[in-house]
């Protein structure tokens, strides 16, 4: 029998991480067998062609003649390939070009690529060759060297072996249906297809990722079959399908959202989940990149991710227990990823929206508790550590109650400290960690972001009435690292302070109250003045470098804190000597920051101090500096390089400790304010005059339209009362007609009885019999019957002309309120008035409607009566009736009786809903009345008040033209209203 050899992919050894133990064993059997089988094949030498002899000869190292060269080998198996009918024949040259891909890797690219194609496309039959053909392209194209090269080997031949698989994916990809044939092979559930499929269409994309990306987005369900590979039930090919994954989403939106959306987060959630988490082997790592890949900048996935519930599946990640030591390589790196993940979501860089609504969904959750837990903890690696600061960071930046929660955690020591307190201590210790120092800073700054109430607990520590001696505060540790003498920890607590004062102005008043004792002996000093001490005895650069950021920050927007400033004699001095001198590259951004603080103290100057006004400021400036070479020296600063690297990204991140100058926060402020300080120190001190008293003009007009404002506020609210008012009783109307509606159809049915009862009288009439009986009885019983009904409708009758003439008395009544409606608005009245009058048309046309079915009913009773008395006449002289006609004519009687009562009672109702009707009807005209004489008074106010605002208008106009006149920026009410209608958006989303 003949057995054919068996070659084992060579690509195993380098996937055993990911391949399981008893696969393993498995493919040692296979590698045994397969040496049988070849030691087999060379006793049993039953072929006879004498090109397959020398094939054997070329595998079994047994050949006879000379050796033939590499290529002609390749050469003729290729010949082999295109030439052979048999499948056997085939399927032993494509195994023979696989052992001979690796060692000539160009000359199996360049001569069996078409061929291998072609295999795959006509023998798909046969699972064998084609995992053999995508074995030999995968070694041809995959540029990952499984050999140690030579140390020898020259530097261009390896970066020319590295273009190989680029020139040969690009060959491969030349034409879209290779990608298209190669994604149909991996539905093919046979192992030795599948893999190496994945693995192939993986080489691809490393090498030629955006083209292949391309192909696979147009291919029909190509990103759908890809994800069914996270499906398969063998975990080597599951963990290759991740591999490959990760590659097709990198930078592709578009395949991120398909992947996303064909429930790609709840497989590899549950895949991290069965691993074991953080404790998880490098399964989980490659789960983790590609759903880094998959949220990182795309708000879509993003808001996918948070609406399908998957942050609350996060917190079991960070689920850490009490022993925290001997963490493995594999965990750290797990644990790291997962805390990108976290800080993916929460980004800055997101959307304010998007981001508040997952700080909320994390609070929420108990992920932030979790996290502050592993912030807490002891045993975490440092690394681990750094990370999980920054997390916490972003997850609490400018939300509120995150930051609540955070100021109310306390560390795990005797007693407890608070959590903010332990990291700055951190933060101003030299010997801990720089980029765990700046994690540190980042997460202060944080936690400050639009934190007033956080600021405020701040600066009340530095206060002396809440200075505690037996306990160390924040204010403490910020005061002992402004004034060390380690030069990082003077910037880090500079700029910490700095944000404790941004946009508040009440803490920035607060922080003059700070007094220090400097020394034994000697009277105390104001942090301020302290601070301007330090800045002059000439520190190092980054040491002033935080204390003038810190400076500017603190008497911006702040005259009295200008004023505090400049009450020092010694600091103007300074700054102009500063600013005037000629120093080396390394002074130019001091210089610049001196002329920004000297230049701050000119425009939020209030002229307080005679020596220190804007106008003798700026002379000083003219004399001392000149205005040219101040405005030359304020530029220094956006035009250092480490201005704008600072300016990108809130998370403080410097390469080293030197390169820690600028603050993201501070250069928000340099860009607001060089333009105004630029324009206030050219501006002449007439130019300065009229400014001001344009401003005063403005501000008193300003005062106006507020007050006209409000009092148009006041007319608009009373208009939405009236049209409350207005609608209610439209509710009321709508209410009448229903029951009017109802009473139309009880009359409709009381008029169906009647019919009914007048039908069987008729009957009864037609089939009377001609009897005989007393006359004297009969004339008797109904003359006074007769008389009795005589009476009632002659009742009826008088009612009838009662009601008809309060109709006609309602009638004038409504003409009259027609005429009126017609003189309002032809007066310009309002469209209310109108549709209260077409309400009372219809009131009035049911009225009528109801009095004519009245005359019916009456009209019907007198001809009953009429047929009555015509039965009586003919009964009269028959003088021989009998006792049965006698009861008949009772019975007729008495039923003719019980009809008029009834008739009666509906008469009487009918009565009652006209009386109702009625009395709408004068309510209606109340009302009608009280609108018309309000709309009247508010109309008149409202043209009062345009003229009024007319007036204004064009005043305004005028000053602001004299303003643009003058060279003054001015705001029109558009871009004001712009902005706060942007500032009351941003309160929204931080509520």
């Amino acid at each position: 029998a003949h057995c054919s050899p068996v070659c084992v992919p060579g690509s195993v050894i380098q996937h055993s991480a990911r391949f399981p133990y008893y696969c393993i064993i498995f493919h040692l059997f296979y590698i045994f067998y397969a040496a049988y089988v070849n030691s087999c094949q060379l006793v049993l030498k039953h072929r006879t062609s004498v090109s397959m002899n020398f094939f054997r000869g070329v595998i079994t190292g047994q050949a006879t003649g000379p050796q033939p060269t590499g290529a002609e080998t390749i050469q003729k198996l290729c010949d082999r390939v295109a030439s052979s009918t048999l499948l056997e024949d085939r399927r032993d040259a494509v195994r023979a070009l696989k052992s001979l891909s690796k060692k000539y890797r160009m000359e199996v690219g360049t001569q069996a690529m078409d061929h291998l194609i072609n295999i795959l496309q006509t023998d798909r039959s046969d699972s064998e060759i084609l995992g053999y053909a995508l074995d030999t392209l995968y070694n041809i194209i995959c540029n990952d060297e499984e050999e140690e090269q030579d140390e020898s080997e020259d530097e261009n031949a390896q970066k020319q072996t590295d273009d190989l698989g680029a020139q040969f994916t690009e060959k491969f990809i030349q034409d879209p249906e290779h990608i298209t044939l190669l994604l149909t092979l991996l539905e093919e559930f046979d192992f030795h297809v599948r893999w190496p499929g994945v693995k192939l269409l993986t080489a691809l994309l490393k090498n030629q990722g955006v083209q292949v990306q391309g192909i696979v987005l147009v291919s029909p369900m190509g990103v759908s079959r890809l994800m069914d590979l996270l499906a398969d039930s063998r975990e080597v090919i599951r963990n290759d399908g991740l591999l490959l994954l990760q590659q097709l989403t990198k930078g592709n939106a578009a395949i991120q959202k398909i992947v996303a959306f064909e429930n790609a987060f709840e497989r590899l959630l549950e895949i991290i989940s069965d691993e074991g988490c953080s404790d998880g082997g490098i399964v989980v790592e490659d789960c983790l990149l590609l759903l880094l890949n998959l949220l990182k900048n795309n708000s879509s996935n993003q808001n996918f991710f948070k609406e399908g519930s998957y942050i609350q599946k996060m917190k079991p990640w960070f689920e850490v227990g009490d022993d925290n030591s001997g963490w493995s390589a594999q965990k750290v790196t797990n644990l790291h990823l997962m805390l990108q993940l976290v800080r993916v979501m929460v980004s800055p860089v997101n959307s304010p929206g998007a981001t508040a609504s997952c700080q909320k969904s994390m609070y929420q959750c108990g992920l932030l508790q979790q996290l502050c837990t592993i912030l807490m903890a002891t045993g975490v690696p440092a690394d681990i550590l750094t990370e999980t600061i920054n997390t916490v960071s972003e997850v609490i930046r400018g939300s509120q109650v995150n930051q609540d929660y955070f100021a109310s955690v306390n560390a795990p020591s005797n007693p407890p400290r608070p959590a903010i307190v332990v990291l700055l201590m951190s933060m101003v210790n030299e010997r801990q960690p720089f980029v765990l120092r700046c994690a540190v800073l980042y997460c202060f700054q944080c936690f400050l972001y639009r934190n007033q109430k956080g600021q405020g607990e701040i600066v009340s520590t530095l206060l002396p009435s809440t200075i505690d001696a037996n306990s160390i505060s924040a204010g403490q540790l910020l005061c002992g690292g402004l004034f060390s003498v380690d030069s990082l920890s003077n910037w880090c607590a500079a700029v910490a302070l700095a944000h404790a004062l941004q946009d508040n102005l009440t803490q920035k008043e607060q922080l003059l109250r700070v007094q220090l004792a400097t020394s034994l002996g000697k009277p105390p000093v104001s942090l301020l003045q302290q601070c301007t001490n330090i800045l002059s005895q000439g520190s190092k650069v980054q040491t002033r470098v935080g204390l003038l950021m810190l400076l500017c920050t603190w008497i911006s927007n702040c005259p009295i804190a200008v004023t505090h400033f400049l009450h020092n004699q010694d600091n103007v001095p300074f700054l102009t000597a500063q600013i005037s001198e000629n120093l080396g590259e390394d002074e130019r951004l001091v210089q610049g920051l001196c002329a920004l603080l000297l230049g701050i103290c000119i425009y939020y100057n209030d002229n307080s101090l005679e020596n220190y006004t804007k106008e003798k400021l700026k002379q000083l400036i003219e004399k001392r500096i000149g205005k040219e070479n101040f405005v030359e020296k304020l530029g220094f600063i956006t035009k250092h390089e480490l201005y704008s690297r600072a300016a990108l990204k809130p998370q403080p991140i410097f390469p080293s400790p030197e390169q820690m100058l600028f603050d993201h926060e501070f250069t928000k402020l340099v860009k607001e304010l060089e333009g105004v300080i630029t324009k206030a120190v050219h501006k002449s001190s007439e130019e300065d005059k009229k400014e001001e008293e344009v401003k005063k003009t403005l501000e008193q007009h300003d005062n106006i339209v507020t007050q006209y404002k409000e009092l148009i506020r006041e007319q608009d609210a009373q208009i939405q009362e009236l049209k409350e008012q207005v609608a209610s009783m439209t509710t009321q109307t709508d209410q009448m007609q229903a029951t009017i509606s109802q009473q139309l159809s009880q009359i409709q049915q009381h008029k169906d009885q009647y019919n009914i009862l007048k039908l069987k009288l008729g009957k009864d009439s037609q089939s009377q019999p001609s009897t005989q009986a007393d006359g004297s009885q009969v004339n008797g019983l109904q003359t006074e019957e007769l008389s009795q009904l005589r009476e009632e409708l002659e009742e009826l009758r008088k009612q009838h002309t009662l009601l008809q003439t309060q109709v006609g008395d309602k009638d004038a009544l409504i003409d009259s309120l027609k005429s009126a409606a017609q003189t309002s608005e032809s007066s310009g009245g309002g469209s209310a008035n109108t549709e209260l009058l077409q309400e009372l048309e219809a009131l009035k046309s049911q009225v009528q409607s109801q009095l004519a079915d009245i005359n019916q009913l009456k009209t019907e009773r007198q001809e009953l009566l009429r047929r009555a008395e015509a039965g009586a006449a003919d009964a009269a002289p028959s003088s021989d009736g009998t006792s049965d006609a006698i009861k008949e004519l009772e019975s007729r009687l008495s039923a003719q009786m019980s009809e008029t009562e009834r008739l009666k009672e509906s008469q009487a109702g009918l009565e009652q809903q006209l009386a109702s009707a009625t009395s709408t009807v004068a309510i209606l005209q109340t009302e009608k009345s009280k609108l018309q004489s309000e709309l009247q008074e508010s109309k008149k106010e409202q043209d009062d008040l345009l003229m009024l605002l007319a007036d204004q208008d064009q005043k305004i106009h005028g000053l602001k033209q004299r303003l643009k006149d003058l060279g003054e920026p001015v705001e029109d009410e558009d871009d004001i209203d712009a902005r706060e209608q942007t500032s009351d958006e941003e309160d929204e989303d931080e509520d």
